[in-house]
């Protein structure tokens, strides 16, 4: 048997044999073990945070409006569009391109109202006529090289301005002020686009031209305004008379040529009459030139009294033998009393 010592003890506890209350020690907590299952459970969340920023990050979607750019270490590696495509993240960066059509106005802009405020410094152009002109326009463009607009200049779309004023002056210089009011809209605008495609395949800047179009053209102040106005009315009321002259002319050219058919008609009816009455006046001269062969006495004598008859038509012709005594009538007897003379009835 061993020797016993006075104290009991226990488990967690020590008892004295001294008849005091036994004293309770505590055990000293495990605080690195603690730490260690809190790095553990952080290092986790980082490990999965990065996981899922790696799974994350290798996909991205590209809309139908939209091209994609990848680039890795600088260097452009290819051009996605629209669907769900795959890069290594961290090294592959992807730039978004809109490859919508945009608009832009040239000679105004529009403020927070959604008002057009001119631009004086580049509405105001000169004609070939040297007239000022405030003339706007309204350009449309999209991207189309995606590469091209993002690392071939700084501000593709300030460019696409400054090519897109160029043209447009070196294009109003060359028409009159109203022709780029007016008729000359059209060719404007189609050779305006024409130099903004060339200069934008040489620039090489990304953009293509869409379309531009004359918003509006009129001179630049006021009083122009209300000249030009004068003009276009003047011009207006000059094209009215013009047009009534027209219609007078449609009028009165059927009417002359009718009168002038009738005087045509009734000339040659006359001419055809003469020519009828002198070919009758032949023909009765004709049968009295041959009663003159047979009987020239007789023909000189009634062609006499014929005469006398039509150059003196209200004279009573009477034919005498020289004296008063015998008086002879050529008309019917009738009782004729000549002055100075006798009458006697046969």
């Amino acid at each position: 048997m061993s020797e016993f010592d006075g104290e009991y003890h226990f488990s967690g506890e020590t008892v004295q044999d001294d008849g005091k209350k036994p004293k309770r020690t505590r055990k000293a907590p495990d605080i690195a073990g603690k730490a260690g299952k809190i790095g553990k459970i952080i290092l986790a969340v980082v490990a999965a945070l990065l996981v899922l920023s790696i799974v994350f990050g290798s996909f991205y979607n590209v809309t139908e409006q939209e091209n994609a750019v990848v680039t890795m270490f600088g260097k452009v590696v290819r051009t996605d569009t629209a669907g769900l495509h795959f890069k290594i993240p961290y090294l592959q960066q992807v730039r978004m391109v809109d490859i919508t059509t945009h608009g832009t106005g040239i000679g105004y802009s529009v403020n927070y109202n959604g008002q057009n405020i001119t631009d004086q410094t580049n509405g105001i152009m000169i004609t070939s006529d040297f007239n000022l002109i405030n003339i706007d326009f309204y350009l449309e463009y999209r991207v189309n090289d995606p590469v091209a607009y993002l690392f071939n200049s700084q501000e593709p779309e300030e460019i696409l301005r400054n090519i897109a004023l160029a043209a447009i002056r070196s294009t109003v210089v060359d028409f009159t002020v109203d022709e780029a009011m007016t008729t000359g809209k059209s060719a404007i605008q189609s050779e305006v686009k024409s130099k903004i495609a060339e200069d934008l395949s040489l620039q090489q800047i990304g953009l293509s031209i869409v379309n531009i179009t004359i918003q509006d053209a009129e001179p630049p102040t006021q009083e122009i305004i209300n000249a030009f106005k004068n003009v276009e009315t003047v011009k207006q009321g000059a094209e009215t008379t013009i047009n009534q002259a027209k219609k007078y002319e449609s009028e009165q050219i059927p009417e002359a040529e009718a009168e002038a058919d009738r005087i045509v008609q009734q000339a040659e009816a006359q001419k055809a009459a003469r020519i009828a009455e002198a070919e009758g006046q032949v023909s009765r001269f004709n049968a009295m030139f041959e009663q003159y062969v047979l009987n020239p006495l007789i023909t000189k004598q009634r062609m006499f009294y014929e005469t006398l008859e039509d150059v003196l038509p209200g004279v009573k012709v009477v034919i005498t033998d020289g004296s008063t005594q015998t008086v002879f009538p050529v008309e019917s007897f009738a009782d004729v009393q000549v002055n100075g003379g006798a009458s006697n009835e046969g």
